[in-house]
């Protein structure tokens, strides 16, 4: 039998709490960052329960407090988030077998981190498995947004300075094990952080629009690479 299928909730929650560590400080920076830009505590919340998206929160925000009109926001969002539909496309040619009424749940629960940790599982994905995973990660996010947003101000400024390095530590901690199994993993990484920084020097291309091709680029080259290192593991 296969090992994956024999994964349940406690198994997800497992695996989710790297991302638990890092989405809480983030979530406080969110929850402290919404209410300097004036946003009520009860629309702070929802935003991170409806939403669920902490690189568009974060610009959301940068653009509410630049005075940008709605239909932008909207618009630049929506073009950020476009890479959650190559990752829901990469995800759903593993989910077999599984109750057609979770996956509007499963879906809505896929960011980079969720994705990266589900991607990487060996076998066939079980929507017990992900909806822990997905749901311990939502629930850390919200807890910490409405955390930063109550108790963020009464922290030292070093310390609310310090709370977005978490975002840097939980994707080390995705991405370390990984790159222990398969260079193709580091190449990978490498490419689209790579392709990022040069798009980032040409100052032409939106945010959004880099964030996307890096991870197209990426995409791309991962099916080559990725098939390379499992033949090789094979040999």
């Amino acid at each position: 039998m296969n090992k994956l299928q024999e994964k349940g909730l406690y198994d997800g929650l497992k695996a989710g709490f790297p991302i638990v560590i890092g989405y809480f400080p983030i979530g406080m920076a969110f929850g402290l960052l919404a209410r300097n830009v004036g946003v009520p505590f009860g629309e702070n919340c929802l935003f991170s329960i409806l939403v669920f998206a902490g690189a568009s929160q974060f610009m959301a925000l940068d653009l509410l407090r630049a005075g940008i009109a709605t239909g932008d926001i909207v618009l630049a969002t929506f073009l950020l988030n476009l890479r959650h539909m190559v990752m829901s496309a990469s995800l759903a040619a593993r989910l077999n077998n599984i109750n057609k009424k979770w996956l509007p749940i499963i879906a809505f629960g896929i960011t980079d981190e969720t994705f990266s940790v589900a991607s990487v599982q060996e076998g066939k994905l079980t929507s017990a498995f992900l909806l822990a995973l997905n749901g311990i990660s939502h629930g850390a996010w919200i807890g910490g947004t409405a955390t930063g947003y109550v108790v963020g101000t009464i922290l030292p400024e070093t310390v609310q300075i310090s709370l977005g390095v978490g975002l840097y530590a939980m994707f080390t901690a995705i991405l370390t094990p990984e790159i222990k199994k398969s260079m193709a993993a580091l190449t990978l990484a490498a490419l689209s952080g790579f392709t990022y920084i040069a798009l980032d020097a040409l100052k032409f291309f939106p945010d959004g629009c880099k964030l996307i091709t890096a991870i197209i680029i990426g995409s791309t080259a991962g099916p080559f690479l990725l098939k390379d290192s499992c033949e090789g593991d094979k040999i």
